[in-house]
């Protein structure tokens, strides 16, 4: 993976605030759309300290990539591990899903990288690798959830935690994409229970 190095943090301004606000310029305007003037009014820096810090826009943008993958991205996972009852835990997991898609903190709706970032692969060099491995860990982490139950015992030992782990995944894109649509919480809480029922019958 192609990391731009950090030349170091100024003391000036609040890293981990400003990457939050320039990752929520790029969500809204995406790479292209996203001038160094509107980062830097965002983050209430100037160009310098911006340079300072993160190297370049592409190395703004692809910090503010990691960022979201080690945060918002991971709430809905750390809530499905968190929780030893399965189906408490995929309750758990649509929950913080929705909640991320349809009532985040900055207003902005659906998913950073679903919604944003994927429209710069293969456009932004370092872009394509952060995707795929995003995509990988997550399924990954999915999958060692279900052979816990069945390690349990569960879930059977025949369960398709493979294929579940991928249709979990998918099912969580779609919130995001319905959050990114304008659909309320409480209509996607709807639906929560059958998705359950659906990813656990065996």
């Amino acid at each position: 993976m192609n990391v731009t190095k950090k030349i170091g943090r100024p003391r000036n301004f609040d890293y981990d605030e400003a990457l939050l606000k320039a990752m929520f310029v790029f969500w809204e305007k995406g790479y292209d759309g996203a001038s160094m003037r509107d980062l830097t009014s965002a983050m209430g820096i100037t160009g310098p300290s911006l340079y300072a810090a993160f190297g370049d826009k592409r190395g703004l943008y692809l910090s503010t990539i990691d960022h979201y993958c080690e945060a918002d991205a991971c709430a809905p996972l750390v809530a499905l591990e968190s929780e030893e009852d399965i189906e408490k835990a995929l309750h758990a997991f649509f929950s913080e899903v929705i909640r991320s898609a349809a009532e985040h903190e900055s207003g902005a709706t659906g998913c950073f990288l679903a919604s944003s970032v994927v429209a710069s692969v293969g456009q932004v060099e370092g872009v394509a690798e952060r995707v795929k491995t995003a995509i990988a860990d997550t399924e990954k982490r999915l999958v060692k959830r279900f052979d816990r139950e069945v390690e349990k015992g569960t879930l059977p030992p025949t369960f398709p935690s493979k294929e579940r782990a991928a249709l979990l995944f998918d099912l969580r894109q779609g919130y995001m994409f319905r959050g990114r649509a304008g659909w309320s919480s409480d209509r996607m809480r709807e639906q929560i229970a059958d998705r359950v029922r659906m990813l656990l019958s065996h």
